[in-house]
């Protein structure tokens, strides 16, 4: 089969399309025909090692894992004796993170019990593909460590991207009232999948303007954590899911102090954890037609490369997919 490898970190131009041996599915695992990946954040950090920190586990000098993709879409080949959930010809999608990744590839094999789930009707595999990770990670920075309530005013920062436009769209399944904050370019797409308001942040600094939320969700990581508690209204809770390595600190060692000493709760969340609940809770999002995934750009399976460029610029709207 055909796969995308690495031998060494740096610029995607150390991806390799490479000829590998087709996996075998071991009793408690399940053969994936994968239809269709998406590029996330995950697959080019690994592949730079950035932070370097990663080597730790990673590996020092060289990777120890020689593949990337995280999210992927496709149909069950053949299951190990042991599966009972799946069988051949299901058509699932799922999140390889706990597996090694390695969804830029033509085969995957996963545990039954991973975050694997049937994909929802209605979708192709590209829109299925986008949804894993960067859906979940929305979901769990809203639901479970924003605590978010129908009729709150909920501000998600980095409205556009892949994270951002799943946020919006879910925050609004939830009953909130939604405001994004965006470039000028991406303003209409924004409103577009249901935001009530919509901020260009070329334009207008929401941290200055009196309006106070009741949940904001930081994806551009891009504000000191001062200016979001300024604009949190008295019991609002603010949640980091983007990565800046100098928010990340400052949130992690000013956050727990902000929350004890007043009643706006600030934190990290840290990664997502993605898991088959989830996926379900998703699952039924996408087929009521509540989410729809955005898709900014396709690519081919031999051009990784060049769909992580891209990625990494950070002016994807939406996900970035990979189509075998």
């Amino acid at each position: 089969m055909k796969a995308i490898v690495y031998y060494s970190y740096g610029s995607p131009d150390v991806l390799e399309l490479e000829e590998i041996q087709k996996p075998i599915p071991s009793d408690d695992e399940v053969l994936i025909q994968v239809h269709a990946a998406s590029v996330n954040a995950p697959d080019w950090r690994n592949l730079r090692a950035d932070p370097f920190f990663m080597r730790l586990t990673d590996g020092l000098l060289k990777p120890k894992n020689k593949m990337l993709g995280l999210d992927m879409a496709g149909r069950i080949e053949a299951v190990g004796r042991n599966v009972k959930q799946f069988q051949p010809g299901d058509e699932v999608f799922g999140d390889l993170y706990d597996c090694g990744l390695g969804a830029f590839a033509e085969y995957k094999c996963m545990p039954e019990d991973g975050a694997l789930a049937l994909k929802p009707v209605g979708i192709t595999f590209e829109e299925a593909a986008a949804v894993p990770s960067a859906a979940v990670t929305a979901l769990q920075g809203l639901r479970d460590k924003g605590q978010i309530q129908p009729g709150q005013k909920v501000l998600i920062n980095g409205a556009s991207g892949g994270i951002g436009t799943f946020a919006v769209q879910i925050a609004k399944s939830f009953g909130a009232e939604v405001t994004g904050v965006c470039s000028t370019r991406n303003v209409d797409m924004v409103r577009s999948i249901g935001a009530d308001q919509v901020i260009d942040y070329t334009q207008e600094d929401f941290t200055q303007s009196g309006q106070h939320y009741d949940l904001i969700l930081d994806i551009a990581a891009s504000r000191s954590i001062f200016d979001y508690r300024r604009a949190l209204s008295p019991k609002g809770i603010y949640v980091m899911v983007g990565f800046s390595m100098a928010r990340t600190l400052q949130t992690m060692f000013l956050g727990p102090w902000i929350s004890k000493t007043g009643t706006k709760k600030m934190g990290h969340m840290g990664g997502a954890k993605t898991n088959k609940n989830d996926l379900a809770f998703m699952k039924e999002l996408l087929e009521a037609g509540k989410v729809i995934p955005v898709i900014d750009r396709r690519y081919t399976l031999g051009e990784v490369p060049e769909a992580i460029r891209y990625y990494e610029k950070g002016h994807a709207r939406g996900k970035v997919v990979i189509t075998m």
